[in-house]
């Protein structure tokens, strides 16, 4: 898609999509004054057909254009994206840039609310994580004409800018780590694959050259909820009980596989003799354990960075791959 000829959606156009005045338009959208139920329901079904979103800023100041960057984010209690507001934070302040942001919970219809109460504010660019949206968030993103940049994969389709790395490459590349150190029963532990997407395509390129290799995975453990360490931990422990003969698990990043190390280190289970472990971020406090783990470092700074340069320099559509570095540890 081409934005520098992209056009935002006006309040005229709704109003002629839905045939009626662009006053009545306004009414419904500020829900003050008179109209029947059919007229509402004409405006909101033109409203989404078309994606349109309310601008909430004053003439002057819409006129002279914003200067915010909104991120959109699944989580402030996973390290991965306060990394990435750093590094886009920096070069954002350097250019008189203001980062503003909301936190999903991974839910796909909280971003959908999300992007529509950020984008009331015409900010220069919209940061969100992945390329999974709801359609009516696609619509909006698609109709008001700033920046999108879709940031920590690369395996979808753009709207129209995306940093960061492929995330089912990382799992085939764990994968064959293991498969080449001589584990053959590798087990998984994890947490909410429907819900965070990217670890979701991680687990399937690991299981598919598990699969393509002639050893398929010989069990997981998924915990419903948010990652943690304590779920790494409480997920090992069960994961085990049911295959205690594994001689590998792979987690679904560095927080769950430090909850194993934990379980391990606190059961007598000898890393990496008994049982070897692979983790993904390359998060700082797994290079400082006893034993260093074995993990994909990502580029989660750079990540924000180069997304912020693209905004700032009103870079043309395209694709950035960081790439990812695999760390052998100790702990494998």
């Amino acid at each position: 898609m081409d934005f520098k000829h992209q056009t935002t959606v006006t309040l005229a156009e709704v109003a002629a999509a839905a045939g009626v005045g662009e006053s009545t338009v306004s009414r419904v959208l500020r829900n003050h004054g008179s109209f029947s139920k059919k007229t509402r329901d004409r405006v909101m079904e033109a409203v989404e057909q078309l994606g349109y979103v309310p601008n909430r800023i004053a003439g002057t100041l819409a006129s002279a254009g914003s200067r915010l960057v909104a991120f959109v984010i699944p989580s402030l209690s996973n390290i991965v994206f306060p990394d990435v507001l750093r590094g886009a934070s920096s070069v954002l302040e350097e250019n008189q840039h203001q980062a503003v942001f909301s936190v999903t919970d991974y839910d796909p219809e909280r971003e959908e609310a999300l992007v529509a109460a950020m984008l009331a504010w015409r900010p220069t660019a919209v940061m969100l994580a992945g390329f999974e949206h709801t359609q009516g968030t696609l619509k909006m993103l698609r109709a008001t004409g700033c920046r999108v940049v879709e940031l920590l994969d690369l395996d979808g389709s753009p709207v129209d800018l995306a940093v960061g790395f492929s995330n089912a490459a990382a799992g085939r590349v764990s994968a064959e780590f293991l498969l080449k150190r001589g584990y053959r029963r590798i087990g998984y532990v994890g947490h909410d694959l429907e819900r965070d997407t990217r670890a979701g395509k991680r687990f399937g390129g690991f299981c598919e050259t598990l699969g393509s290799a002639g050893f398929p995975l010989a069990d997981r453990e998924i915990h419903a909820g948010a990652s943690s360490v304590e779920s790494g931990r409480l997920g090992l422990e069960r994961l085990l009980a049911r295959q205690p003969d594994l001689d590998a698990v792979y987690f679904s990043n560095d927080d769950m596989a430090l909850g194993g190390y934990f379980h391990c280190l606190a059961r007598g289970i000898s890393i990496p003799s008994q049982l070897a472990i692979f983790g993904y971020n390359g998060l700082d406090i797994g290079r400082v354990t006893p034993q260093p783990l074995s993990t994909i470092r990502t580029p989660r700074v750079s990540t924000g960075r180069v997304a912020a340069e693209l905004v700032v320099a009103n870079a043309p559509p395209q694709v950035i791959d960081l790439g990812f570095e695999l760390i052998e540890g100790a702990t494998t």
